[in-house]
């Protein structure tokens, strides 16, 4: 047998996926490409009145976990919770709609920035796990992310900076870098902390940072939390 791939990370904050619902799109996933139909049975689509406007993971048959952020501009409203789904608009056979219980931010997630990016979402009831909907098994080890380390990230975010949005789960790798080389004062600038990681988005991007943020000129882009997966 041959060595061991190079683990897959899964960027576990959903600030990636994020569609606000104000429409003024700013999470995306440009570059990517379609995702093979339910070979990610842990994602979940949080939703406002029937529109997708945050990715989020399925951590446990009633918790989903997804970003902070995502609640800026939802009025105190309880998201609804998407599980099964491929497309967000098609039948397909375990796509189903929950409610939500309780909405619980990080207490220390801050609008300003990605310290803390956190969002748990109980669910009324637990979800009904089949092939299309599987808890995700996350790491539980305090192990950080090595640079090179290969970044899968997926979602319904907008393709494109026009704001289009896919109906259908959009993925893309990208690699880790250093939080040296992000922190330096023509990226990133020292507020990497080591909660954070950074991924390299050049011809392909990620971020939720709007077109004019300089950062996302330089390439580099700033995650909060991650999970590896070997």
């Amino acid at each position: 047998m041959g060595p061991n791939p190079a683990p897959i990370l899964i960027l576990a904050l959903l600030l990636l996926l994020w569609a606000p619902v104000d429409g003024q799109p700013r999470g995306r996933i440009l570059r990517g490409s379609e995702a093979k139909p339910h070979l990610k049975p842990y994602m979940a689509s949080l939703q406002l009145d029937g529109q997708h406007v945050c990715g989020g993971f399925l951590i446990a048959q009633q918790w989903v976990l997804s970003a902070a952020h995502c609640m800026e501009e939802t009025d105190g409203k309880l998201f609804q919770v998407l599980l099964g789904a491929h497309s967000l608009t098609q039948p397909e056979p375990h796509k189903r709609l929950y409610r939500v219980r309780a909405q619980f931010p990080h207490p220390g997630s801050n609008i300003h920035n990605n310290k803390d990016d956190l969002l748990l979402l109980q669910l009324e009831e637990e979800a009904e796990l089949n092939t299309d909907v599987r808890v995700l098994p996350f790491q539980r080890e305090d192990r950080d992310v090595a640079a090179d380390t290969v970044c899968e990230v997926a979602g319904w975010g907008t393709t494109d900076h026009s704001g289009t949005r896919p109906d259908k789960l959009q993925q893309l790798e990208r690699p880790v870098i250093s939080r040296d080389v992000c922190n330096h004062r023509t990226r990133h600038d020292g507020t990497i902390t080591p909660k954070m990681m950074c991924t390299d988005s050049r011809r392909k991007d990620t971020c939720k940072v709007p077109p004019t943020d300089p950062r996302r000129d330089e390439g580099h882009n700033a995650q909060s939390l991650g999970e590896v997966r070997g």
